[in-house]
């Protein structure tokens, strides 16, 4: 798919459901990741409305937020003008975009498309620097027909797994599986546990 229409979808996305997407709090994930990192440049890829990168510039981290959303990039500079912080929000896909390497990239529930490459995947550890470190956070035991009734067919995605597949020696990894949330997710609350990856680059 390309970014024009990438965009258009996820732009209608948040158009249409605009009164049933929480105003939402950043991942209990990433504050507890981050708390035990050194703030420095941070990455958030397909960052939505912009939780979580509001959390990380509040915090001392000089952060991007990328979204292929033009609708939801607009929602997050207001929420970040709101909240007196500075984010840089850019729009397009991780595997279109030239970012510098980030010393924490982050990706929660990211929607990167499959690739015979594998652009998507090889361009979100391309984007993590030497020393840095990776999360990238998925929904778990995801019901096929339950998100293809929601426009969202999974096979189309890279997945938690295709991530883990594709970290190599040169990374530290811990994983963790069906994770519970303290607040389901999703426009129905379907989604109660989540598959954690936190990857560190090795220097």
């Amino acid at each position: 798919m390309s970014d024009s229409l990438a965009s258009a979808e996820w732009d209608e996305r948040y158009t249409t459901y605009a009164d049933r997407m929480p105003d939402d709090a950043p991942s209990a994930v990433l504050i507890g990741v981050a708390q035990g990192l050194t703030p420095g440049t941070a990455l958030d890829v397909g960052c939505g409305i912009g939780a979580n990168a509001i959390w990380l510039a509040a915090h001392g981290w000089t952060t991007t937020g990328v979204d292929v959303s033009q609708v939801a990039l607009d929602r997050a500079a207001a929420r970040g003008r709101h909240a007196g912080v500075e984010v840089r929000w850019t729009r397009g896909r991780i595997e279109d975009l030239a970012v510098a390497p980030s010393d924490f990239v982050v990706a929660h529930y990211p929607a990167l498309r499959h690739s015979a490459g594998n652009d998507a995947q090889r361009a979100l550890l391309g984007a993590v620097a030497p020393g840095g470190t990776l999360l990238v956070v998925h929904h778990a035991n995801v019901e096929l027909e339950v998100a293809k009734a929601h426009g969202f067919d999974p096979s189309d995605y890279v997945s938690h797994d295709d991530i883990v597949g594709i970290l190599g020696d040169d990374w530290d990894v811990t994983v963790e599986r069906d994770r519970p949330r303290d607040v389901p997710a999703g426009l129905d609350g379907q989604h109660t546990h989540d598959d954690v990856v936190v990857a560190r680059r090795k220097p």
